[in-house]
């Protein structure tokens, strides 16, 4: 039984209102730093845990480790994907957390949880003559041929986060001194190198995008949509997707892929790792090391295939 230190009344006018899931808001956003989605994803799992409570008479402030579990036997029922177990996981980790530092409760019920370990999944990687098939692919004679252009080469060319291109600046872009500032996860802030073929098509695309009915909220927006306001992640998952197709490329693609072949490139060309993680942005070196298993792959391909002892007839 946890001890508490706020009283009956204090529990009924956090259960009779949404001032504590308000400040929870507030917690994941300004003092964790996590980024919108993972707010979205941990305040979806949340409000599953709050139906629980409330279907089954528990106290959503007061749980214990065992009603804890009871909760996650009943949604792992449906959800059998280890990484939205992790997720829900990771998302009542935070909850409670939460409570704990704000002092609402003395004990955190969800240390004790252990979650599926995540198996690693080598992430899928374009070739670079089907990254030229899907350049194109692109119709330059569309009305957005030339910004289409300029985001597949920011994607690919820079290895960004499609969260990251849809919320480029253009305050941000340093076209004479060849670099970004790019504002990724955690709302962590890195400089970016711009290839020389990424700033000649946007520099391509600026001189269109000058004369789009840009609205003002998107004013610094670098890439709008035909209406002139920011795009949106669904669009440019379905611009690299519709470009695959055309391109006659079957792998399942997503703007990440441009990301993972950017990095998987520079690896095989002889980058050092600890540039392509700084490029990435990924704050563990251990993230960026998946990309060492894709190249040994690589190499494994290349002893099968060229070794005499793996050659027919030997």
């Amino acid at each position: 039984m946890f001890l508490h230190r706020f009283t009956p009344a204090m529990a009924k006018e956090i259960n009779n209102n949404d001032l504590l899931l308000r400040e929870y808001h507030t917690y994941l956003r300004l003092e964790r730093g996590y980024s919108q989605n993972t707010i979205d994803g941990y305040e979806m799992d949340l409000d599953k845990l709050l139906t629980y409570c409330k279907e089954h008479g528990v106290d959503f402030v007061k749980m214990d480790f065992e009603q804890l579990q009871d909760f996650i036997f009943e949604q792992f029922k449906t959800v059998k994907s280890e990484a939205t177990q992790a997720r829900v996981l990771s998302g009542l980790h935070a909850w409670f957390r939460f409570l704990l530092y704000k002092d609402y409760i003395d004990q955190d019920p969800s240390e004790l949880l252990e979650g599926p370990k995540k198996s690693k999944h080598l992430p899928t990687v374009l070739t670079i003559e089907e990254i030229n098939a899907m350049m194109a692919a692109i119709d330059l004679s569309s009305n957005e041929g030339h910004r289409n252009r300029a985001m597949m080469e920011m994607l690919y060319g820079s290895g960004l986060r499609v969260s990251e291109l849809v919320n480029l600046q253009l305050s941000k872009i340093y076209l004479n001194e060849h670099y970004m500032l790019i504002e990724g996860k955690g709302a962590k802030q890195r400089l970016v190198p711009i290839s020389p073929v990424a700033e000649e098509w946007f520099g391509y695309w600026m001189q269109e995008r000058s004369a789009w009915p840009v609205k003002p909220e998107a004013k610094d927006f670098a890439f709008v949509n035909r209406y002139g306001r920011p795009l949106t992640r669904a669009m440019v998952f379905t611009i690299v997707r519709n470009l695959c197709a055309d391109a006659g490329i079957i792998k399942t693609v997503s703007p990440h892929t441009l990301r993972h072949s950017f990095a998987t490139h520079l690896l095989q060309n002889g980058a050092d790792l600890r540039v392509i993680q700084q490029l990435l942005g990924h704050e563990d070196l251990a993230t960026t090391e998946i990309y060492t298993h894709l190249n040994i792959q690589d190499l494994r391909q290349a002893v099968l295939q060229y070794h005499p002892a793996n050659k027919e007839g030997k």
